[in-house]
C-alpha cells in the first residue's frame, strides 16, 4: 500500500491510500483528520475501475441516445462483468456500441442512472467537483441576492447528479441521497460541499434528510442526522425575498421548507391587496405572510397540523403581521363547512401535498384535485382569483388544467387562466428529462 498526503489551509490534513483489491481494481481511501480528533474515512467509489457492462435489448437504446438519464430494468438484455449494485457501468446497445456511463442498482426498477454520455469522461473526484460547481454556478443570482438565503443548490437529474438533492438554508446545507449510487458516494460529495475552496460561503453544517420513501425502492433505509459540522438550531431563521421564516431542518416537510414555491408566493401576492384570502394546505404560512404584506384584508390559514400552524403564527409575527385566523382541520371538510355556511373569499390558494406517488394512484389523485378545486370555486366571489397547484409529477400540466376545467363546469363558473405557474429557477427542468417538471399551477379569475 502506498500513501500520499497533502496539506490545505486550516487544520485539515488529507491522506490518500491506494490499495490494490483485485486485478484491474484499485480503490482510493481518503482519511480526513481534524483538531477535534475525529477521523473520517471514506472510499472514493468514483475511482473504481469499471468492469461492468450493461447491454440493452435491441431497439431499446433510443431514450439513452436522447440523453434521458434513466435506464429501466425492462430495457436491459444482460449485465456482464464483476459488478455490484452501486458500481459504475458502461451501457451499450445490443451490438456493444457505447452509449453512456452510470451507476447500477438491480433492486430498482430504474436499474441504471446515467451520468455521462462521453466514453472518455472519467467519473472520479474531478467529475463530482465539476458537476457540483456547475450546479452552484447556475444559482449565482440567488447566492448573490442579499434578500434570499434559502434555495435549492442541486436538483438531482436536472443538474446531472441523479439521486442527489442539496438545499441551502442560510449557513446550513441539507442533503438527500435518494439512490444507492449517490448514497455510496455521499462522503466524497460531502468533502466537496464542505471544502472552502469549492464555495465562497462554506456551510456551518451539513444535515441529512434521507427520510424520503423513494429510498425504499433503492433498498435503502430511512435516516436523518448530522453529517458534518455543527447541528442546525431547532428553528432556523431564513430569508426569502426579504421575508423572514423559521424552518425546521430536522423534521419539517421536504427538507424544511417549500423552496420551489418562492416565486409563486410573490406572484400570488399580486392578487392579495384588499382581498379576503383563504390559504389552504398552509403549512408554515408562506403564502399567508406574502398576502398580508401585500395588503390583504384578512387571511385564513388552513392545515391539518397544529405544529405547522403554530409555526405559521410565529412566521406572521416575525414579519410584523397582525394575527390571522388559523384553522386546524381536514382541508376538504373545512371548505365544505365554509360552503354550507355561505362563507366567501376574494382569493383562494390551494397548495396540496402530492396526491399521486405511483401511476396506479393518478385516477384517485385526479378526483381529489377536482374535488378540492370545485369546493374552492364555490367559495369565490365573482371576479375573485384561484391560485391552484399540483406537485404530483405523474399528473401532467395538461391533465391538471383539464381537471380544473372539469371543476369549473361542475361549479357553473366562468374561469379564465391568467398565469401558468411552475417551480422556481433553482429547480430547473432538463429538456431531456421531462420528469424534472413536477410542480404546475394556475392563477385563474373566476366569474
Amino acid at each position: 500500500m502506498r500513501a500520499s498526503s497533502s496539506r490545505r489551509k486550516g487544520s485539515t490534513e488529507r491522506f490518500k491510500l491506494f490499495a490494490p483489491l483485485a486485478k484491474g481494481v484499485a480503490v482510493c481511501y481518503t482519511l480526513t483528520m481534524r483538531k477535534s480528533g475525529v477521523i473520517y474515512v471514506k472510499t472514493c467509489a468514483g475511482c473504481q475501475s469499471m468492469e461492468g457492462k450493461v447491454i440493452l435489448k435491441a431497439g431499446r437504446e433510443k431514450p439513452v441516445r436522447n440523453r434521458h438519464p434513466w435506464v429501466f430494468s425492462g430495457a436491459i438484455g444482460r449485465v456482464e462483468g464483476r459488478v455490484e449494485d452501486g458500481d459504475l457501468v458502461r451501457v451499450t446497445d445490443s451490438r456493444g456500441g457505447y452509449l453512456a456511463t452510470g451507476y447500477l442498482n438491480r433492486r430498482s426498477q430504474i436499474a441504471v442512472r446515467l451520468l455521462t454520455w462521453d466514453p472518455d469522461e472519467e467519473v472520479d473526484s474531478d467529475f463530482w467537483r465539476a458537476r457540483l460547481a456547475r450546479a452552484r454556478q447556475g444559482r449565482t443570482p440567488l447566492e448573490q441576492d442579499p434578500a434570499t438565503d434559502a434555495y435549492r443548490l442541486v436538483h438531482a437529474e436536472a443538474d446531472g447528479l441523479p439521486g442527489l438533492v442539496v438545499d441551502r438554508y442560510g449557513d446550513w446545507l441539507v442533503v438527500q441521497c435518494l439512490t444507492l449510487g449517490m448514497a455510496q458516494r455521499r462522503d466524497e460529495l460531502l468533502s466537496i460541499l464542505a471544502d472552502p475552496a469549492s464555495t465562497p460561503s462554506p456551510p456551518a453544517g451539513i444535515y441529512a434528510r434521507d427520510d424520503a420513501n423513494v429510498r425504499k425502492k433503492e433498498g435503502l433505509s430511512l435516516e436523518t442526522g448530522l453529517l458534518w459540522g455543527a447541528e442546525p438550531p431547532a428553528s432556523l431563521e431564513i430569508l426569502e425575498q426579504g421575508r423572514r421564516f423559521l424552518v425546521d431542518l430536522r423534521t419539517g416537510h421536504k427538507t424544511g421548507f417549500y423552496l420551489d414555491q418562492r416565486d409563486n408566493r410573490l406572484k400570488a401576492s399580486d392578487y392579495s391587496a384588499g382581498a379576503d384570502v383563504l390559504n389552504v394546505f398552509a403549512y408554515s404560512g408562506g403564502f399567508g405572510v406574502y398576502a398580508v404584506q401585500a395588503g390583504a384584508r384578512s387571511v385564513v390559514n388552513v392545515d391539518t397540523s397544529t405544529d405547522a400552524l403554530s409555526l405559521a403564527e410565529r412566521n406572521l409575527a416575525l414579519n410584523g403581521c397582525e394575527p390571522q385566523e388559523l384553522v386546524v382541520g381536514d382541508a376538504f371538510q373545512v371548505l365544505r363547512d365554509y360552503r354550507d355556511r355561505g362563507r366567501s373569499f376574494d382569493l383562494v390558494i390551494l397548495d396540496p401535498p402530492k396526491f399521486a406517488t405511483s401511476q396506479s394512484q393518478v385516477r384517485d389523485a385526479s378526483r381529489g384535485y377536482k374535488d378540492i378545486n370545485l369546493l374552492a370555486l364555490r367559495l369565490l366571489r365573482p371576479g375573485g382569483h384561484l391560485v391552484t397547484f399540483s406537485c404530483s409529477g405523474l399528473v401532467s400540466a395538461d391533465l391538471f388544467q383539464k381537471i380544473v376545467f372539469g371543476a369549473s363546469v361542475d361549479a357553473g363558473r366562468d374561469v379564465q387562466i391568467l398565469e401558468w405557474l411552475a417551480q422556481g429557477s433553482d429547480h430547473p427542468v432538463l429538456l431531456t428529462f421531462p420528469e424534472s417538471a413536477y410542480l404546475k399551477g394556475l392563477i385563474c379569475r373566476v366569474w
